[in-house]
């Protein structure tokens, strides 16, 4: 089988970023990104994937606030598995994962369409619950625009529920980035069935 890797260095006025994936992997992971906790949740994505994982942010503005850098991390991420990815030949597309921590858990299903969306849902409709505290510079709201930023640079559906949210960070977002790094396994197999076709009746996703 082909292998299925990729390298990108992005440079922009805020941040200069190299990082290479292999997703066929065991979940090796060598990741800085000049933001801690982040650098942690992306050590549980990819082992937990299975991908083999390098990333070094080499600039950053973290002076100003994290906002570009966490957001640029995102972006990188997101193209490093659509270049590994290729033209998709085989591809099973869909994918869930599902992590829980004490009575936390979190969901995700994504779907690798060509279409890049983010549904990020805090808890039940109409539910109460306790405020996520922000911890280590890193918040609710830096989550949802990495995460928006990687499912657009990969060109991926994404949707995620955290339910019954604690009001700890750390316990949120790790069910996210595992149960991420479960579902995107998932759908980043290949199917023998459809080895030399490209998962869509429309015989194409860009």
């Amino acid at each position: 089988m082909k292998m299925r890797q990729a390298k990108i260095e992005r440079k922009s006025k805020e941040t200069e970023i190299k990082a290479t994936l292999n997703i066929d992997g065991t979940g090796q992971v060598r990741i800085k990104t000049q933001i801690g906790l982040l650098d942690h949740m992306l050590e549980l994505f990819a082992f937990h994937g299975y991908f083999d994982l390098e990333l070094n942010v080499q600039k950053a503005d973290l002076e100003i606030d994290i906002h570009h850098t966490n957001e640029d991390i995102g972006i990188v991420l997101g193209k490093l598995f659509k270049e590994a990815l290729g033209k998709m030949h085989g591809v099973r597309r869909f994918g869930a994962g599902f992590s829980p921590m004490e009575s936390t858990l979190g969901r995700t299903i994504l779907d690798i369409s060509g279409r890049g969306y983010l549904k990020l849902q805090i808890g039940q409709p109409g539910q109460v619950h306790p405020q996520i505290k922000d911890q280590e510079n890193y918040s609710i709201k830096y989550l949802e625009h990495f995460l928006e930023s990687f499912a657009k640079g990969l060109g991926a559906t994404v949707n995620i529920i955290i339910e019954n949210p604690d009001e700890d960070l750390h316990t949120n977002i790790e069910t996210v980035f595992k149960s991420l790094g479960l579902a995107l396994d998932q759908a980043t197999q290949i199917d023998p069935r459809r080895k030399d076709t490209i998962p869509s009746t429309k015989g194409i996703i860009d």
